[in-house]
């Protein structure tokens, strides 16, 4: 297990958890932005906290590990090399989340849905919708992060995190930081090129 401290020395070393005013992929508004990829881009980093939830879900047996893209996908594999299984990843199609690419599930399947971050856990639920609406068995869901601060519930399925963070969220017309007119960034987009 890793403790918390070392998990949070992790994340401010590699400048993974970032101050600001940011818009959340929810559409949510926060003065925190918990940036994966920057700990992801460290093979070695990435494979031991995936290690990890690979090691709280071994009894479970997953079959494959599913992430939504864009932000599972480097969890998805990891968790899976670490299991031995399959790794997949689920895609955004107009609004709605596919598995493409050939990609198929069987009865069989077993899958354990990850994530890099959690805040509203629609993504997790969407793919645990996709999974058994395809016939397999949604064994759980990991998250290396909750920033919901423990809120976000799965109820009727397993779900661990590596580390839960309480970071206040707003919808944009009741969010502090804009009535300050603070400007707003929105992480994980391109920058307009100019």
């Amino acid at each position: 297990m890793i403790p918390r401290k070392k998990l949070l020395d992790i994340l401010r070393g590699h400048h993974a958890l970032q101050r600001g005013h940011f818009e959340l992929s929810s559409g949510l508004h926060s003065g925190h932005y918990f940036q994966c990829a920057q700990l992801l881009q460290h093979p070695k980093i990435a494979a031991q906290l995936c290690q990890e939830l690979a090691r709280r879900f071994r009894t479970a047996k997953p079959s494959i590990v599913i992430g939504p893209a864009i932000g599972g996908v480097l969890v998805a594999y990891e968790t899976a090399r670490a299991l031995g299984v399959r790794a997949m990843y689920t895609e955004r199609v107009d609004a709605e989340i596919q598995l493409r690419r050939g990609f198929h599930l069987t009865s069989e399947d077993r899958v354990l849905i990850v994530e890099d971050t959690v805040t509203t856990g629609e993504s997790a639920r969407k793919v645990a919708d996709l999974i058994e609406a395809l016939g397999a068995k949604a064994v759980g869901i990991a998250a290396i992060v909750d920033r919901s601060g423990g809120r976000v519930r799965f109820p009727g399925r397993r779900y661990t995190r590596l580390l839960s963070l309480t970071f206040d969220s707003f919808p944009p017309h009741e969010c502090p930081l804009c009535s300050e007119h603070i400007p707003v960034t929105r992480p994980g987009r391109p920058r307009p090129s100019g």
